[in-house]
């Protein structure tokens, strides 16, 4: 399906000479593997079974697999980039080298709303009922301590920050697991009724539509891939890594949630499952024999590791963007031990716990997916713009109509959003807009300075 290129005699061996970067080395492919199984195992699979089987009917399975299948096309797009030029930038970097820095400031922007947006929206989501559960405690001080002991984490060391996350992952897919066990176990017991997996479509749509829509709701539950770009500069070997670690994540991750989907959609009845807050629960209900406050304590491993995976992303991303020029060049700055972007992760932590501190879950959230489509729409026509430059070394090539398909399915899946979230999602990127261009500007300015300065030196010379 696609192949790694490489550029005649000058080509670099694989895994040896590597662009030098501040920031430390310690991904291993494992490590990475887990890093994004982790963060697309999110919290998201614990809540969206039962949206997805309202929009779409009792074959929950089938808008799961087509989101895989369209997260895919966008994570080809992710892969060729990333082992191309790995740099903690991310999309933003790859908007830069492919459109210039003003299309690269907004991508950027567009991956930092999206990533400081979701932090919060899960630290107040990490205060709310799952916590409920075992101790009830103000949303918004629960939100404030939860985000400032992921800083500390983060803070520490990608390393220690990615083995925190392989704990946390296990947790999650042995929780997804018991779901898929009681599943079976109810249907063993002829308590299930598997008539209901071949259930597709609603009474206001149709099989076609009904897939479209769980398809747009089932696509978040994929969400996540795109961060581990950032820390492709932190891999030991990105252009081998990377490629391994996204795909195979992926696959895992579509595996598990299929077998979720199945599982609850033959174990508990469409209705019951679609009004339901918290759908795998209702699976253990009908199943017995696992304590409820059991999910609770999961769903609460799995907001918690959500949010610190985004939150490295926004930190490694901000950090990024600071080295290519288009944020403060204070933002680089790292601690002289552990190599990490101190700066970065405090700045992005603030601005997460004061949109904590003023905004519910659902408008934190609900812009999201509209802000990572714009993110990827420019990623997978940078692709191609690219394709122009050979690049330094070897790296994961995706045929061309990948690309091409990933576009198409960005713009497919956003007419399916809202008016209202169209709105306040253009309201983010005109403010980034604006920033960028007085980024613009500045550099600009910066250039005049330099060429002025430059012919003053030229004009001083004997003739």
């Amino acid at each position: 399906m696609a192949r790694r290129v490489g550029h005649g005699a000058g080509t670099r061996a694989r895994g040896t000479a590597q662009e030098p970067t501040a920031l430390k080395r310690a991904l291993t492919t494992p490590l990475l593997y887990f890093f994004i199984l982790g963060d697309v195992l999110g919290a998201g699979v614990y809540v969206l079974v039962g949206q997805i089987a309202a929009d779409a009917g009792g074959a929950v399975w089938a808008p799961l697999v087509v989101a895989l299948l369209l997260a895919l096309l966008t994570a080809a797009s992710y892969t060729e980039l990333a082992t191309k030029y790995p740099r903690a930038g991310g999309a933003s970097h790859y908007a830069t080298r492919a459109f210039g820095p003003f299309a690269g400031f907004v991508a950027g922007f567009c991956m930092l709303a999206a990533g400081i947006v979701s932090v919060a929206a899960l630290a107040r989501g990490f205060g709310g009922d799952y916590l409920s559960a075992f101790v009830t405690l103000p949303v918004g001080l629960v939100a404030v301590v939860f985000l400032g002991l992921l800083a500390l984490v983060n803070a520490r060391g990608i390393k220690e920050s990615t083995r925190a996350n392989v704990v946390a992952t296990v947790v999650e897919v042995g929780g997804l697991a018991v779901v898929v066990v009681l599943g079976a176990w109810l249907l063993l017991r002829g308590d299930g009724d598997p008539r209901r997996l071949t259930d597709l479509g609603t009474p206001e749509k149709g099989m076609a539509a009904a897939v479209l829509s769980g398809s747009v709701l089932a696509y978040y539950s994929f969400v996540g891939f795109e961060t581990s770009v950032n820390v492709a500069e932190e891999t030991r070997d990105p252009r081998r890594s990377y490629p391994r670690a996204l795909f195979g994540a992926l696959a895992t991750a579509g595996a598990v949630y299929v077998l979720v989907g199945l599982a609850a959609s033959a174990a508990v009845p469409t209705a019951q499952l679609a009004g339901s807050s918290g759908p795998l629960l209702e699976v253990v209900k009908e199943a017995g024999g696992v304590p409820p406050k059991l999910f609770s304590a999961i769903a609460l491993v799995a907001v918690a590791n959500g949010a610190l995976l985004t939150g490295i992303m926004s930190s490694r991303l901000a950090y990024g963007m600071a080295k290519d020029g288009l944020l403060p060049g204070t933002l680089t700055k790292v601690l002289p031990g552990r190599r990490t972007p101190w700066a970065a992760i405090a700045v992005t932590t603030g601005l997460a716990m004061l949109l904590a501190l003023t905004g519910s879950v659902a408008t934190l959230a609900s812009t999201l997916v509209l802000l990572l489509l714009i993110v990827f729409l420019m990623v997978n026509t940078a692709v191609l713009v690219l394709r122009r430059d050979p690049g330094e070394a070897d790296h994961f090539r995706t045929p061309a109509v990948l690309p091409v398909l990933g576009i198409a399915s960005c713009v497919l899946l956003a007419t399916q959003i809202e008016a209202a979230v169209w709105l306040r999602g253009l309201a983010i990127v005109a403010v980034g807009t604006v920033l960028a261009a007085i980024s613009a500007a500045r550099r600009s300015r910066r250039a005049e300075r330099s060429t002025e300065q430059r012919a003053d030196v030229d004009a001083s010379q004997p003739g």
